[in-house]
């Protein structure tokens, strides 16, 4: 095996496809990259039994072949090669040899014959746009679970219904609901997935230099439990399998239909301004109290033993009077993800969760396509 390639394109597929391997692997040849040469491409692969990558990159070949090396320590070394100049990648049999100007590197191969194969894309069930994905993934994501105790809290359930594409989480503290449309191959199609929140979010943001990402679940005899992403990038394509995870996950767009209250209108930027500030005095699992009423909203934190903090700014707002509390970071990774320069807060009661989304002006309905419900934190009087 023998290739030339530009290394800001190979720096950037190594990177990727090394970010998903394991760092407990159950066997060593897991740690490696497979990489494969074909009459003029690379080819760039990683598994760990649940989630596969794989690059394909266009590469001057002069022989083909495939080799096994540690992906993390290539990354390593190609990321810190000089810039602007091409490298050489040569495989003598028991090493591994990358040659960028004058620098060089040798590195140990590992036995391909004991590497997995990997699983095969399913077969394309639609296409959508890879910025209005990445966006929505994003979205979804600020409400999955990072707790790994509780795994079917940390992926993303998409629903896939004719031409929407609903994506769906929880930690049980919140709860988040986005819909897009796409383009499926079948129009009556009827599908659900739930994939692993990072891997999505992943993968998302790494297929955003295309126009469209392919996006397959299996069915029926094809390997059931799996879903892929394709798109095509910089240099390339890339595409990533995954392993679906298992079990009832809540139902959570049921809890967006409690009817509101009072609805407030506040700037986004202004209202995450004033919650970091209230957070810097928030002791630990401790919420800051939230006080609307006619024309402003009153933000406070801590308590008059420790250090404490209020402050009050503008809003709309229609309804009943309401204090209420919430977690902070909860607060926050909502409002971060919002991309209108209005949020639109929604509340029954103090007990009840709240539901936000985001608007375009003072006073307009939200469309309904990203909506954040977060749960309100018990306040002490």
């Amino acid at each position: 095996m023998k290739f030339r390639i530009d290394r800001d394109t190979l720096a950037d597929a190594v990177g990727w496809t090394a970010r998903s391997l394991p760092t407990r692997p159950s066997v060593p040849v897991l740690t490696g990259l497979l990489l494969q040469t074909t009459a003029d491409e690379l080819l760039i692969s990683g598994f760990d039994y649940d989630t596969s990558t794989r690059a394909t990159l266009a590469a001057d070949v002069s022989d083909e072949g495939q080799a096994l090396v540690s992906g993390r320590l290539l990354a390593e070394i190609v990321k810190a090669l000089p810039a602007g100049k091409p490298v050489d990648v040569f495989h003598d049999g028991t090493k591994v040899q990358v040659t960028s100007g004058s620098s060089k590197f040798n590195l140990q191969t590992m036995p391909v014959d004991e590497y997995p194969t990997l699983p095969e894309m399913p077969t394309a069930t639609g296409t959508v746009k890879s910025d209005e994905f990445a966006t929505a993934v994003g979205q979804a994501s600020a409400a999955a679970s990072r707790d790994e105790m509780l795994p079917l809290l940390t992926g993303i359930r998409l629903e896939l219904e004719g031409s929407k594409i609903s994506l769906m989480a929880t930690d049980r503290f919140r709860a988040s609901l986005r819909d897009l449309d796409w383009h499926p191959e079948v129009s009556d199609i009827s599908a659900q997935a739930l994939v692993p929140a990072r891997v999505l979010s992943d993968t998302a943001k790494a297929l955003t230099a295309g126009s469209d990402v392919t996006i397959a679940v299996s069915a029926g005899d094809t390997g059931d439990g799996l879903i892929g992403f394709e798109g095509t990038v910089a240099g390339g394509q890339r595409r990533t399998t995954t392993r679906l995870l298992e079990g009832d996950f809540p139902r959570v767009r049921q809890l967006f239909t409690a009817q509101s209250e009072t609805v407030a209108y506040l700037s986004t930027q202004t209202l995450v301004d004033a919650v970091k500030r209230m957070a810097l005095v928030a002791e630990r699992n401790t919420p800051i109290r939230l006080s609307f009423s006619q024309g402003q909203v009153l933000l406070e934190a801590g308590s008059g033993d420790e250090a404490s903090a209020s402050e009050s700014i503008e809003a709309t707002v229609d309804g009943n009077d309401i204090s209420i509390g919430f977690n902070p970071t909860y607060l926050l990774e909502g409002l971060s993800v919002m991309t209108e320069p209005v949020v639109h807060l929604a509340f029954t009661q103090h007990t009840k969760p709240a539901a936000m989304s985001g608007v375009a002006e003072t006073g307009a309905e939200p469309d309904g396509a990203f909506r954040y419900l977060i749960m309100p934190v018990r306040l002490q009087n």
